[in-house]
């Protein structure tokens, strides 16, 4: 997902590169390969409605231009607060709020911890039964989940535009899978529970940004053997588009040594866990009786207010051992 709007279909140059983080074909890859990492008890929901999880998967990315708060949602700048920062930075919101202020926080991207918050409101639309709820916020957990696995988006340097390397987000991220993923191995075994999922979502970001320095560096040296041969153009319809070479990506590719692969791979077994994790922390509710039900209005108020009840008895009871 493109901050700042750089790839707008700038014809002749780079037409062709407008998406989001994994591109769009990305993005619904890995929901969709997500649903058959989930238990029998999850996956007859999720399977009924993937062309929903997978379709939705973009949706973040189409509110970049309309929603204020949204763009934050999908990135952290890591380098933006120093050299050490990925083993410095507070972990938990409340603690970086305090660090840093939430001002700056936004400013430099919170992607980490929007993916909890995701968590929690997929955790409550569990709870309440609620199919559309499960639905819509799983496949917007899904994106900020595929976004954390992207190196590019751990650095103020996102699209190369600090290094003259203008281009090598969506290179990276886009181009690259619609042309090799056919021969990428996406098998992940099964969805498993996660212990902490704030701590994971970082995880997820540690990652993508200890890969950067390579992401950037490679790109740079191939690009001076290249030369002119590094771009070519293509038909799309009726347009004639300048891109990067088939010639240029297959050897980027390579010399990449499957980072696109695994970093990919790794993010569909994190959206995975994360729906399983949620499903647990929620009671475990029996999916199958949602694949063809609609709540009422009326259903959907009172789960709520049972809901709201739970909530406020829990907090004001008092703690044993250690709770």
């Amino acid at each position: 997902m493109m901050r700042k709007g750089l790839f707008l279909l700038i014809l002749p140059v780079f037409a062709g590169l407008f998406f989001g983080a994994w591109g769009f074909y990305g993005h619904q890859q890995i929901n969709r390969l997500a649903v058959f990492t989930l238990p029998p008890d999850m996956i007859g929901f999720y399977k009924k409605n993937i062309r929903y999880i997978s379709e939705a998967a973009v949706n973040p990315d189409r509110r970049r231009y309309t929603v204020a708060d949204e763009a934050a949602r999908h990135y952290l700048d890591v380098d933006h607060y120093g050299d050490s920062a990925l083993f410095t930075m507070p972990r938990y919101w409340k603690d970086a709020v305090a660090k840093y202020s939430e001002d700056t926080l936004k400013a430099y991207g919170i992607v980490p911890w929007h993916i909890n918050t995701m968590y929690y409101r997929l955790k409550e639309a569990f709870m309440l039964g609620d199919p559309a709820k499960i639905l819509f916020n799983s496949a917007e957990l899904g994106h900020y989940i595929a976004d954390a696995h992207v190196p590019l988006h751990t650095t103020e340097n996102y699209n190369g535009q600090l290094t003259g390397q203008e281009g090598i987000h969506g290179f990276w991220e886009s181009r690259l899978p619609e042309l090799f993923a056919g021969n990428y191995d996406f098998f992940t075994g099964r969805a498993e529970y996660i212990a902490n999922p704030q701590l994971a979502a970082w995880k997820a970001v540690e990652g993508s940004h200890v890969h950067l320095d390579s992401v950037l560096l490679l790109e740079k040296q191939l690009s001076q053997k290249f030369g002119e041969k590094k771009f070519s153009f293509e038909t799309k319809g009726k347009q004639t588009i300048k891109v990067y070479s088939v010639e240029f990506s297959a050897a980027y590719h390579k010399a990449l040594k499957g980072m696109v692969e695994k970093r990919m791979r790794d993010a569909i077994k994190m959206v995975g866990d994360f729906w399983y994790t949620a499903w647990v922390d929620a009671g475990q509710p029996d999916l199958k009786e949602l694949i063809d039900y609609t709540p009422t209005e009326a259903e959907l108020a009172q789960r709520k207010r049972n809901l709201d009840d739970w909530k406020e008895q829990r907090f004001n009871v008092r703690p044993e051992g250690d709770e």
